[in-house]
C-alpha cells in the first residue's frame, strides 16, 4: 500500500514521506507510521513533541541536503509545511536517499507473526482499510463495513471504555443484537485491553425472570465491570446492577461515543481474549477462559482443515454470543480477511429461506449451522420460496453444535441437491467451547458417512458392531471427521483407559486450542482435566481415526442394563403429528424409595383437546417401546415455550428434570411486569449497601478536604517564611506524610534504595492523578527538583507553593521555548539536581499509560545521567482526574526500577532509554499501555 502511494506522488513528496514514516515508526508503531500523510498533524496525529519535531527536521535537512530557515520549527504544523520549506531552502549538497522504508506493504496473506485478535484487526485495517469485511443484511437492506470502518468504530468504543476506568483484563459483558454496534463493541473491548463476555438478550418474555437470574450469575462470576446493551434492553439490564456488585456502568453504544479514538492497549498471546460462557443446562454457567493463543491456534487449524483461502465468502445467521457464530463464523473470517455476510438469528428463524438466498446472492462458499437449522429448512421452506435458488458456490456447510441427525443430512442433501448443492459440501463436525469451537473436521469435499450399528449390542455393551445389511432397526451415527491439525482425541473408559476402535467411551482431547479452565471455578477446572487431557463430557467411539459422537455423559439413561441415549427418541417423538419438533426432552428421574429410574418424555404441543392429547400420549409410548424396548413411565405434554433450552437452542434436559421433580412444568407464567418488579425488589438490599458505600465515600472526601486545609494552610505559611530551599522541601515532605497518615493512606515504595545511592539522576514516573506529586514527595528519599508545565506557574496558590520548593517550569506549546527549557534543565542536571518529570505531560481521565514526551530522556542522555523509572499505582483509584472533588480510600505503591543509562548523548540513545523506561513503568503501574 505504501509503495503504491509513494509512486503516485512527486519525488520530493515521496522522499519526505519515507523519512517521516521511518521516523514515526521508530518513535511509535508501524500502524501509526503507515497512516502518516502530508496533511497529518505533527503533534496530534503523529505524536511528535517539540524535541521530536526538531530531530525530524534535522534528518530532513540531511536527507535533502538543505538548510531550513529557523522559523520552520515554530510554524510547521503538518509535513506539507515542511515540504514547502524544503523546496525554498538553499541546497548544501546533493540529497541523500538512504531511507529504510519501514512501513507495511500490501500483502494478501496475514503474517504468521500475528499473535492476537487485535493485531489481526489492525493489520487488516492498515493493509487494506477499504476492503469490505462485513455485509450486514437487513430485511431489504445491506450495510457494508470495511476493516477501516471497524477499526475506527472499535477505537471509539475503546476510548469510551477507558474513560470509564477500564483496566487490562477487566471483563465487559456484551448484550447486543447482531449489528454494527455488536462488532464495534466486541473489538472495542479488545482494543481497550478488556475481556469480552458475550451474553444473550431475553428471548421469551415468559422466561424473563429466569433469564435475568442467569445473566446475573454470569456477570457476577465474570466480575464484569461494564455491560454494553441496546436501549431496548437497557431497563432489564440496569436491574442487573442491583444484583451484581462489580458492574459499575450499564451503557448503550451511543453513550460510549464522544471520547475520540484510542490507540491499542497492548496484550500478549497469553492474555485472556474471551470468556465464553457455556450454555450448560443446569446450575451456574461456566466461563471458559480462552486466550488469544487459544483462539488463533483454533482458527488457523480450522482454516487448514477447511482449506480456507482469500476467495472464500462466509454466510452466517448464527448468534454472536455462541462459539460457532462468534469464533467459527466471525472471528475466523476476521483473521483470514474473508467477507462475512451476516444476518440476525431472528431473520433466519422467521424465514429460513433467507439464509439460503444469502448464500445465493453473495456466492457464499462457507456456512455453518446446528442440525435443527437444516431440519427447519426442510420443514418451513416451500418450493415456491426457492425457485431459481443456486447453492453451487457452497463448498462447505458445517453441521455441528448439537447431535447431527443422519436422516436430516440425507434429506437436506436430496432436497437441495436440486438447487446446485453438492452432497460433499455437507460437513458434519464436532467441537466444544473448551476447544474454542472446532475439534474435528471431515476432509474437504467428502460426502457424509453414516455408520449403521447393531442396536441391542451397542445399548448393552457399548460395542459399535456394524449392523447387518438386512437389519431393520439399526442405530445410525454420523462421522464427524478427524482432529484438526495439531490436536489429538481419544476415547477412554471411566478409569481413563484408552479404548480400541468401535468401543463407546468418554471423548477426550488435547491441543493448543484447549482452555486452561473455567474462570473462578477451580472445582470444575479440576474435573475438566485428566492426565493432561480435556474431558469433553461427550460419549463416542473412533473407527480408523474417525470420530462418531453418541451422546452426553450427563444425559445417559441406564435402564435394565441398557445405556439409552435420549437424542434418537427426542427426534422420533418430534416427528409425531401435533408435537413441536425440536421441543422434546427425554430424561430419567429417580424412582420412589430408590427404585429403578423412571423414564420421562416431556413434549410441547399446541393441542388442547383432551382426546387428542390422550392419543398423542399413546403414540409417544408406542414410539418409546419401538426404539428402546421399554415404555416411558410418564409422558408430559405442555404448551409452547415450556421446555427449557440453552442460548444456542439445545434442550436443557437436566433443567427439565429439575422442573419436573419440583412440579413446575404446568405452572402458569407470571406477567412480565410482575417478574421485573420481583427481580427489582430482590436488588433493594444490594442497592442500600451501595448507597451506604457512596455515603461513606462522600464523608471520607469531606474529611480529606478538611485535612488539606488544616495541613495546607500552615504549610503555605512555612513556605513564605522559611528562607532556605532545603528547609522548605523538608516541610513539604512532612506535610505530605502527615496527609497520608491522617487519611489512613498507606504509601509504600519498593526499590527506593536505588535512588539513595545515586548522587544525580533523572526520575520519570507515570501520571494518573493529582496525588502523584504528593505520593512521590512522601515516599522518595533525598531531595528532588520537580518539573512542571509553565501553566502551573501562574496559578495563585499552587504556583506559589511550587516555586517555593524549587520547581522548574517548562513550556510545551511553543517549540523553540521548549528546546531552550530542555537545555536549561540539562544544565541543571549536570549541576547535580535530581530532576523528577512526568513525561506523559498533563493528566487524562482515560486510564492508561499515554505516549511520553522525549524531553526527560534527551536531558538525561545529554547530561550523561541515568534515568530511574518509577511506576505509581493506586492514585487514580483514589482521585480520578475528571472527578477532582472526590477522594476515595486507597493505598499507593511506588515501584522504583533499575537505573537506565544512555549509550551516548544522541537522539537514538535517548529514544532507546525512553522505550526501556516505558516498558518498566507499564509493567508495574497497573494501567493499560495505550501504545506509542
Amino acid at each position: 500500500m505504501a509503495g503504491t502511494e509513494l509512486a503516485a506522488v512527486s519525488d520530493d513528496e515521496a522522499l519526505l514521506l519515507a523519512v517521516l514514516r521511518e521516523f514515526v515508526a521508530e518513535r511509535h508503531t508501524l500502524e501509526r507510521a503507515a497512516s502518516a500523510t502530508l496533511d497529518s498533524a505533527l503533534d496530534r496525529d503523529l505524536g511528535l513533541d517539540s524535541l521530536a519535531v526538531a530531530e525530524l527536521l534535522a534528518r530532513i535537512e540531511d536527507t535533502f541536503g538543505v538548510s531550513l530557515e529557523r522559523g520552520v520549527l515554530a510554524t510547521a504544523t503538518v509535513p506539507r509545511d515542511v515540504l514547502a520549506a524544503v523546496r525554498r531552502a538553499p541546497r548544501r549538497e546533493p540529497r541523500q536517499t538512504r531511507v529504510r522504508h519501514n512501513v507495511p506493504e500490501r500483502v494478501h496473506r496475514i503474517p504468521d507473526e500475528i499473535a492476537t485478535l487485535t493485531e489481526a484487526l489492525c493489520w487488516h485495517a492498515r493493509t487494506h482499510p477499504d476492503r469490505v469485511h462485513l455485509r450486514l443484511l437487513g430485511d431489504e437492506t445491506e450495510e457494508p463495513v470495511s476493516y477501516g470502518d471497524l477499526r475506527r468504530d472499535a477505537g471509539t468504543v475503546a476510548a469510551g471504555l477507558l474513560a470509564r476506568d477500564l483496566r487490562p483484563g477487566d471483563a465487559v459483558a456484551v448484550m447486543l443484537p447482531t449489528g454494527r454496534d455488536y462488532f464495534a463493541g466486541f473489538t472495542g473491548i479488545l482494543l481497550a485491553g478488556g475481556v469480552p463476555v458475550p451474553i444473550y438478550p431475553p428471548a421469551r418474555p415468559s422466561q424473563l425472570a429466569e433469564h435475568l437470574r442467569r445473566q446475573a450469575r454470569i456477570l457476577d462470576n465474570a466480575r464484569a465491570r461494564l455491560l454494553i446493551t441496546d436501549p431496548e434492553a437497557a431497563l432489564p439490564a440496569r436491574l442487573l446492577r442491583g444484583h451484581v456488585e462489580s458492574v459499575r456502568h450499564v451503557l448503550t453504544p451511543a453513550e460510549l461515543s464522544g471520547h475520540g479514538e484510542t490507540r491499542v492497549v497492548r496484550r500478549s498471546a497469553a492474555d485472556t481474549a474471551l470468556l465464553q460462557y457455556t450454555s450448560g443446562s443446569t446450575g451456574d454457567p461456566k466461563g471458559v477462559v480462552l486466550t488469544h493463543a487459544n483462539l488463533l491456534a483454533n482458527i488457523r487449524a480450522m482454516g487448514k482443515a477447511a482449506q480456507v483461502c482469500a476467495s472464500d465468502v462466509f454466510v452466517s445467521w448464527l448468534p454472536l454470543y455462541h462459539d460457532m457464530g462468534l469464533i467459527g463464523a466471525w472471528l475466523s473470517s476476521l483473521y483470514f480477511g474473508l467477507p462475512l455476510a451476516v444476518m440476525s438469528p431472528v431473520a433466519f428463524l422467521s424465514r429460513p429461506s433467507r439464509w439460503l438466498w444469502a448464500v445465493h446472492t453473495h456466492r457464499g462458499t462457507l456456512s455453518a449451522a446446528p442440525n435443527f437449522a437444516y431440519e427447519l429448512c426442510l420443514r418451513k421452506i416451500g418450493d415456491a420460496e426457492v425457485e431459481g435458488l443456486d447453492l453451487s458456490s457452497l463448498r462447505m456447510a458445517f453441521n455441528g453444535a448439537e447431535p447431527v441427525n443422519a436422516t436430516t443430512v440425507a434429506r437436506f442433501a436430496e432436497r437441495f441437491g436440486r438447487y446446485g448443492l453438492r452432497r460433499g459440501a455437507l460437513a458434519p463436525v464436532y467441537g466444544l467451547a473448551e476447544a474454542c469451537v472446532g475439534l474435528t473436521f471431515p476432509p474437504v469435499g467428502r460426502q457424509p458417512i453414516v455408520d449403521r450399528v447393531a442396536r441391542e449390542e451397542f445399548l448393552r455393551t457399548g460395542r459399535a458392531t456394524p449392523a447387518a445389511d438386512d437389519d431393520p432397526d439399526p442405530l445410525r451415527f454420523v462421522a464427524c471427521g478427524r482432529p484438526i491439525p495439531g490436536h489429538e482425541i481419544r476415547v477412554v473408559d471411566a478409569a481413563t483407559n484408552e479404548l480400541g476402535d468401535r468401543r463407546e467411551g468418554r471423548i477426550e482431547f488435547r491441543g493448543p486450542s484447549a482452555t486452561a479452565g473455567y474462570f473462578r471455578n477451580p472445582q470444575a477446572t479440576r474435573a475438566l482435566t485428566r492426565h493432561g487431557w480435556i474431558d469433553t463430557g461427550d460419549l463416542g467411539y473412533l473407527d480408523g481415526g474417525e470420530l462418531y459422537v453418541t451422546g452426553r455423559v450427563k444425559d445417559l439413561i441406564i435402564r435394565a442394563g441398557r445405556n439409552l441415549h435420549p437424542d434418537e427418541l427426542e427426534h422420533a417423538v418430534g416427528e409425531i403429528p401435533g408435537v413441536r419438533k425440536g421441543c422434546v426432552a427425554v430424561f430419567a428421574t429417580p424412582g420412589q424409595a430408590g427404585g429403578t429410574e423412571r423414564l420421562v418424555v416431556l413434549a410441547e404441543t399446541r393441542q388442547t383437546d383432551a382426546a387428542a392429547l390422550a392419543a398423542m400420549r399413546a403414540r409417544i409410548i408406542a414410539v418409546t417401546v419401538d426404539l428402546l424396548g421399554t415404555p416411558a413411565d410418564d409422558v408430559v405434554l405442555v404448551g409452547p415455550g415450556v421446555v427449557p433450552k440453552t442460548s444456542s437452542g439445545k434442550i436443557r434436559r437436566a433443567a427439565s428434570r429439575e422442573r419436573y421433580e419440583r412440579g413446575e412444568l404446568g405452572a402458569s407464567h407470571r406477567p412480565v411486569w410482575w417478574q421485573l418488579a420481583r427481580f427489582a425488589a430482590r436488588a433493594v438490599l444490594p442497592r442500600l449497601r451501595r448507597v451506604g458505600r457512596i455515603g461513606s465515600t462522600v464523608a471520607f472526601a469531606a474529611w480529606c478536604w478538611s485535612l488539606l486545609v488544616a495541613v495546607g494552610l500552615p504549610t503555605l505559611i512555612a513556605m513564605a517564611l522559611l528562607p532556605g530551599l532545603a528547609a522548605r522541601q523538608t516541610v513539604t515532605r512532612r506535610a505530605a506524610r502527615s496527609l497520608a497518615r491522617l487519611t489512613g493512606t498507606r504509601i509504600t515504595a519498593t526499590g527506593a534504595d536505588r535512588l539513595a545511592q545515586l548522587p544525580a539522576c533523572v526520575v520519570v514516573a507515570n501520571h494518573a492523578s493529582y496525588l502523584d506529586g504528593i505520593a512521590m514527595a512522601a515516599a522518595l528519599p533525598g531531595r528532588y527538583t520537580f518539573v512542571a508545565g509553565e501553566v502551573f506557574a501562574t496559578k495563585p496558590l499552587i504556583g506559589f507553593l511550587l516555586r517555593r520548593i524549587g520547581t522548574r517550569f517548562v513550556e510545551r506549546a511553543v517549540r523553540e521555548q521548549a528546546l531552550a527549557d530542555t537545555q536549561r534543565l540539562a544544565d541543571a542536571a549536570r549541576g547535580g539536581e535530581r530532576l523528577v518529570l512526568f513525561p506523559e505531560g498533563s493528566l487524562s481521565p482515560v486510564s492508561g499509560l499515554r505516549p511520553f514526551h522525549t524531553g526527560a530522556f534527551v536531558i538525561a542522555a545529554s547530561a550523561g545521567l541515568p534515568v530511574v523509572p518509577v511506576a505509581i499505582s493506586g492514585t487514580r483509584a483514589m482521585m480520578w482526574p475528571d472527578h477532582g472533588a472526590i477522594i476515595r480510600r486507597g493505598a499507593v505503591h511506588l515501584a522504583v526500577g533499575e537505573p537506565i543509562t544512555a549509550t551516548d548523548g544522541g537522539w537514538d540513545a535517548a529514544v532507546a532509554v525512553e522505550r526501556t523506561a516505558r516498558s518498566v513503568i507499564a509493567e508495574h503501574c497497573g494501567e493499560p499501555d495505550l501504545g506509542r
